[in-house]
């Protein structure tokens, strides 16, 4: 499996909370911050980066305008003085590639700092998988009796007779409390019940016995997220990303949380990622970020997504309505 250094944004102000500066004063500013980048233990990270801040951008201008540029090692502070009001795009770059991106409108100036710290996080990623999605990454051995069971368990859960697979289950944890597996299908039985409380006890139960098991957590976790209980949805799947970044639908439901509590920043990495990893099931990733992008004001970006969404889903039933706020919002 090929690995790679990937940097995302963990701490970068929510897009529209990215616009400084009110009331009608004229003048410049000074965009000021600190770059802060953590990594692993051991990990080598380049000697310094570019904070680059690029005047009137687009999510797809290739021709975008320099207004000035950084080299800050980590833990450095980068200053950016004679700004006047208007859009721009603040990025890091490092490693030959943009790292991480984030608009910034400045309403007005007075002649102060415009203060933005930058925090990122450089971690592993692999490369994408043919589906992007959980294979068989842990099998649990049981005995026969319990064997037969779990398959009959199986077969009724695959024929949506989720009550009777839940009696089954039942049976097969009760002779053997440590089968993490049992415990997680119990859970998908029960939630397909609309019974979420107890299928949550379940799939905590599995993960007492396989605290990093991947389908118990990335159940967890779309269970919480349904829930909107998006901090509990946050620990779950983030566990599971940092264990196994090749599941997309970690990354997709890790950015609806995060979108959940107003943290935008950290929305579009996860959001990007899913896409990246399994294009065609995640594709509704790029319907979110076009709505944070349409709500932060940044209508061309979220044209761009809609665009991308089209291409993989082009039969979606509200497609005209896409295809007309492209037509308005996009920049040829």
């Amino acid at each position: 499996m090929r690995h790679f250094l990937r940097l995302v944004v963990l701490a970068v102000a929510l897009f529209p909370a990215s616009s400084f500066g009110q009331g009608k004063g004229g003048g410049s500013a000074a965009l000021v911050g600190t770059l802060t980048i953590t990594a692993k233990e051991g990990t080598q990270l380049p000697d310094s980066f570019f904070v680059v801040l690029y005047k009137n951008t687009s999510r797809t201008d290739t021709t975008k305008t320099e207004a000035g540029r950084q080299a800050v090692a980590n833990h450095g502070s980068y200053r950016f003085t004679g700004i006047s009001a208007g859009d721009y795009e603040l990025a890091i770059e490092g490693d030959d590639r943009t790292l991480a991106r984030l608009p910034i409108t400045i309403n007005s100036t007075s002649g102060g700092d415009v203060k933005q710290d930058l925090e990122l996080a450089w971690r592993e990623r692999s490369s994408p998988t043919p589906s992007g999605t959980i294979s068989a990454l842990d099998l649990y051995t049981r005995s026969p009796e319990n064997k037969t069971l779990m398959d009959q368990a199986l077969a009724d859960s695959a024929k949506k007779n989720y009550a009777e697979a839940t009696k089954i289950l039942n049976q097969i944890v009760a002779a053997d409390a440590k089968d993490f597996e049992a415990w997680t299908d119990l859970g998908n039985a029960l939630f397909a019940q609309g019974k979420q409380g107890e299928a949550e006890k379940a799939f905590r139960r599995a993960l007492e016995e396989r605290p990093a098991y991947p389908l118990a957590l990335l159940n967890l976790g779309k269970l919480n997220y349904g829930q909107k209980n998006y901090d509990a949805a946050i620990t779950a799947l983030s566990q599971l990303v940092a264990a196994h970044p090749e599941i997309a639908a970690a990354h997709r439901f890790l950015g609806e949380s995060y979108l959940g509590i107003k943290k935008g920043s950290k929305a579009v990495p996860e959001l990007e990622e899913a896409a990246r990893l399994d294009p065609e099931n995640q594709a509704e990733a790029h319907l979110s970020l076009a709505a944070l992008y349409n709500a932060a004001n940044r209508k061309d970006w979220a044209a761009a997504e809609y665009e991308k969404f089209l291409a993989i889903k082009p039969n979606f039933a509200d497609k005209k309505t896409l295809e007309k706020y492209i037509h308005d919002n996009k920049k040829f």
